[in-house]
């Protein structure tokens, strides 16, 4: 069956301020019904670490420009994908389409298509919540961990600020996305709030956006919770690889004390950099993340 898609024509991502980026995609995933996925793949393929760049909402690939602009010039090679319903990759219409499972298939067959090994995951927000359970079920091909404000599924509420952030969206389904980047990061210039609202000129393009709200797995019963509540105990036992945090502090729903919460789970996690002015947003200080990670693993 057909899954019914719209496509962001590609003159709404012309001219966006630090991102030169040449588009990527795949049309030929299994279980996707060939609809078109865009990442960006930047750096030596060839390269021994590769950077896997997962966003969350109402983001996309825009929101590593600034840490890809370290890695790539390191040798690295980023591989930055825009999730179904983001970006510039196809954006199913149907709301009830988009699924906790729905979005981690797609990461899986991302990374068997493009064979990625040794890769170093770097994640926030639904990055995170979904890029944390990936490594359990494919442990040889993840050996970092660059994890930045987010948390795992567990079937319960992160807080009090999610779930304003939950009902907000559902009272403003359309809500505008420049505005919420503005006032969530110091310093953001007009051109770069709007570059982030460039995929989804109109309200069918953003089934996506609206949607993750509703599918954070916040109750026992949900999409999702079995996965995280295993990779909680995985990143706790099993986990060989190195690890870097960093956390933007004025973040009002994935703050200082969820992280550490998180920190406590991941095995050897070392200190994390504290960003006492950055917010839920971090990788706007990404070229300070960026080379501090470096630095702490010595390249």
């Amino acid at each position: 069956m057909t899954i019914e898609a719209v496509r962001t024509a590609d003159d709404r991502f012309a001219n966006l301020p630090g991102y030169e980026f040449e588009p990527h995609y795949m049309a030929d995933l299994a279980d996707f019904d060939g609809l078109r996925l865009h990442y960006l793949d930047e750096g030596p393929a060839d390269a021994e670490q590769t950077f896997l760049c997962l966003h969350g909402q109402p983001t996309w690939a825009y929101l590593y420009r600034k840490m890809i602009a370290v890695f790539s010039p390191a040798g690295h090679r980023s591989v930055a994908p825009d999730y179904f319903g983001f970006g510039r990759s196809d954006k199913p219409v149907e709301d009830a389409r988009y699924t906790f499972s729905f979005h981690r298939q797609s990461l899986i067959a991302l990374i068997e298509r493009l064979d990625l090994t040794n890769i170093t995951l770097v994640c926030q927000d639904w990055g995170g919540m979904l890029g944390l359970t990936l490594p359990m079920d494919m442990p040889d091909r993840f050996s970092r961990l660059l994890v930045m404000n987010t948390g795992i599924a567990t079937g319960q509420s992160p807080g009090k600020g999610f779930d304003a952030w939950k009902a907000y969206v559902a009272a403003n389904p359309d809500f505008p996305i420049p505005g919420l980047m503005m006032r969530s990061i110091p310093g953001l210039t007009e051109a770069e709030a709007a570059a982030y609202d460039a995929p989804y000129p109109d309200s069918q393009y953003r089934a996506g956006v609206r949607r993750f709200p509703e599918i954070v797995p916040v109750t026992p019963d949900m999409d999702g919770v079995d996965l995280g509540l295993r990779a909680i105990e995985w990143w706790r036992h099993e986990w060989q690889g190195q690890a870097f945090m960093a956390i933007g502090v004025q973040d009002p729903v994935l703050g200082l004390e969820v992280m550490k919460g998180l920190k406590n789970i991941i095995r050897n996690c070392p200190e994390p950099l504290v960003l006492e002015d950055a917010g839920h947003f971090v990788q706007e200080s990404g070229d300070q993340v960026a080379i501090a990670a470096l630095d702490a693993w010595g390249g």
